[in-house]
């Protein structure tokens, strides 16, 4: 749950309640066989739902049913992470829609509430709120006004505005008390805002109330959120009884199987728990959180290559229906016509199919290289930071994971990699934490007035290199003394790279690291020159033009 922890349960009861398909009854339309494919496979096979939506959305001759199964896809795409591509499909929906229409707006507002909901997962509050607004202006009836002032209180509250968040919180709580679940999940959202907002605020009553009535209901969503609440809650001045909370939340997001809320159950955990409890939560998250970022980018992966797949035959289909059209109008000249087309549809497939699978190879291939660069070697500066530590300072290991989580996060949004203003320092911290009490690891040249002189791209590079070369070292060399040189010569950076380590054998190659390092000085115009002839050790020079 972590920063959204406030945020699950409402979203939940929007997720079940504001849905097109819920307000069938309201509007009659005649379903194609593929959109209903798409509802049968819905709670079970996601990719084959997405696969029949996507048909029915190409191919449907009505408009609402049309744009209920765009909202479907968009809905399909947000559970797996890809917030854009839902976004996208949720705009495409509202051109098939009209408020004016009273059929329409059961779909509108489902719509605007996935558009809040996308918009509050990408962090832009406004526009979820601006959005939650376009929802409330078409409710007529009290129970779906409920869930979207609750979405919209919660959005406040992401966005720290907490005084907002409470006096909606406080406007709808009375109206909630016959659905206990729901009652029980305001006044814990509501009492944890409280706390937000003043620090002395004894939340303790409202917080343990919703537990019980969440207990009593056998609500595992709600209990999951409220021992989110407790655990933050008493970090500050019982860290046992967050300790307790925090575990118990971890074994309700197990039950539940959301591995989002494991996640942000383990962090608690490690900075709660004992050293040796916290290592062992440590390697679960790392693990964890790996295999969300891999499932999350194979879905958006995969989205794509349906609605392409569904596009391309819809348009090999309207070929041939024109084909056959013209056909009958002129029979010899259009089989000589119809060999051609065929001729050159089958070209343009086999051209559109390299593209697909080249596209696909790229994006995966870019992606790999995001992991290996953000999350492999983060992962591994880590590990030897815990493993050269005799103790493990709990709040810097908790900012390095932060750190890496939110950067393993951006690798979806595809935001660009930043290079720290003070690269000097950053030059010593990561070549530093290699240092153990068998390897000493020197430092020369490292002046701010070099760095000043190289361009941004090139300190971007330098950084993946200088992390491969040192892990390089360390999983080979067995070195005692590592000797890093920086020197700025005639337009060109020079860095000098010496240990005293085994060295390398004679006709041996080059392994993954060294050639992704010779990859990158390559991109920015440099090269590399291995000293093979020393008799000990490895020493490498890398020139690189700054000019």
């Amino acid at each position: 749950m972590g920063k959204r922890s406030f945020l699950l349960p409402l979203l939940l009861a929007a997720f079940c309640f504001l849905r097109c398909d819920r307000s069938r009854k309201t509007i009659p339309i005649i379903t194609t066989n593929d959109y209903k494919k798409g509802e049968s496979f819905y709670k079970t096979k996601s990719d084959s739902a997405f696969y029949y939506f996507n048909r029915a959305a190409v191919n449907s001759p009505d408009s609402i049913q049309i744009a209920m199964a765009y909202t479907y896809m968009a809905i399909i795409q947000s559970n797996a992470g890809d917030y854009f591509g839902s976004q996208e499909n949720l705009l495409r929906s509202l051109r098939y829609l009209n408020e004016q229409k009273e059929k329409d707006r059961y779909c509108l507002l489902s719509n605007y509430n996935e558009l809040g909901r996308t918009s509050s997962n990408l962090k832009n509050y406004d526009a979820a709120i601006g959005y939650y607004d376009q929802a409330l202006r078409l409710i007529k009836d009290d129970n779906t006004r409920i869930i979207a002032l609750s979405n919209k209180a919660v959005t406040y509250q992401k966005k720290q505005q907490y005084a907002a968040a409470i006096s909606i919180y406080r406007s709808i709580i009375d109206d909630t008390k016959e659905d206990k679940k729901r009652y029980a999940r305001i006044l814990s959202n509501m009492a944890n805002a409280k706390w937000l907002q003043d620090p002395s605020y004894n939340a303790a009553p409202e917080l343990l109330t919703a537990l019980q009535i969440h207990k009593n209901e056998k609500n595992e969503w709600g209990l999951n959120a409220s021992y989110a609440h407790l655990s933050d809650y008493y970090s500050r001045f019982h860290p046992d009884s967050a300790l307790i909370y925090a575990g118990n939340m971890y074994a309700v997001a197990q039950r539940l199987g959301s591995p989002d809320d494991e996640v942000e159950a383990l962090q608690k955990l490690i900075a709660l728990s004992p050293a040796d409890a916290a290592k062992k939560y440590f390697a679960r998250y790392l693990y964890l959180n790996d295999s969300l970022q891999t499932g999350r980018n194979n879905a958006k992966n995969q989205f794509a290559l349906i609605r392409y797949d569904v596009e391309k035959n819809k348009m090999r289909i309207l070929s041939l229906q024109k084909e056959n059209a013209e056909k009958r109008f002129r029979i010899l000249l259009q089989r000589a016509a119809l060999l051609g087309t065929i001729l050159l549809a089958a070209v343009a497939l086999f051209w559109y199919r390299r593209q697909k699978q080249r596209a696909i190879r790229e994006q995966r291939l870019k992606t790999s290289q995001k992991v290996h660069d953000v999350v492999a070697n983060g992962l591994y500066r880590i590990m030897t930071d815990i493993e050269n530590q005799k103790t493990i300072e709990k709040e810097l290991l908790l900012d390095k994971m932060e750190i890496l989580y939110e950067h393993s996060r951006n690798i979806s949004y595809e935001q660009p990699e930043s290079v720290t203003q003070d690269f000097q320092k950053s030059v010593i911290g990561l070549l530093e934490s290699f240092a153990t009490e068998t390897t000493s690891v020197s430092i020369v040249g490292n002046d701010r007035e070099t760095w000043d002189k190289v361009p941004r791209q090139v300190k971007k590079e330098l950084d993946h290199i200088l992390q491969e070369l040192m892990t390089n070292m360390k999983k080979h060399s067995s070195a005692e003394n590592v000797v890093l040189r920086f020197e700025l010569q005639a337009g060109r950076l020079i860095v000098q790279y010496t240990d005293d380590g085994i060295g390398m054998a004679p006709g041996s190659t080059y392994g993954n690291g060294l050639t992704n390092t010779e990859n990158r000085i390559q991109h920015v115009g440099g090269h590399l020159i291995f000293d093979k002839k020393t008799s000990k050790g490895v020493k490498i020079q890398l020139y690189i033009p700054i000019a």
